[in-house]
């Protein structure tokens, strides 16, 4: 497969992921062992954004790029592909903690409403 290609698999990959790391905890409520596939990537998300981190996955979506002739860039996925789409220009490193948190929190919320219905509270 085309380098190119791979690479637009590894950031359809990397979206799913963040996906799944925010909203993953609504399967719980059908799936309690979902949580033991959602609680390790949510755990991997908040650290990423609490500390900055570059995800693995990033350079390796550029290397790809690059080995298939196109311009790779710098910063992490979210900068490059979701900043643009869905955050306000100038995000902050404050702002972007805060949505971490939102993130948790929500995700806390999510598990304490699915186990309050799975006790038939």
């Amino acid at each position: 497969m085309d380098p190119g290609h791979l690479a637009d698999l590894v950031v359809l990959a990397h979206l799913l992921f963040i996906l799944f790391a925010i909203l993953g905890g609504l399967l719980a409520r059908w799936n309690p062992l979902a949580a033991l596939l959602h609680l390790p990537a949510l755990a991997w998300a908040a650290y990423v954004t609490f500390t900055g981190t570059i995800c693995p996955l990033t350079p390796i979506e550029v290397a790809l790029r690059r080995e298939a002739g196109q311009a790779g860039y710098r910063g992490g996925f979210v900068e490059h592909y979701l900043i643009p789409l869905i955050y306000p220009p100038g995000l902050t490193r404050p702002l972007q903690m805060a949505l971490g948190a939102a993130i948790v929190l929500a995700n806390v919320a999510i598990y304490a409403w699915a186990l309050r219905r799975r006790r038939g509270g």
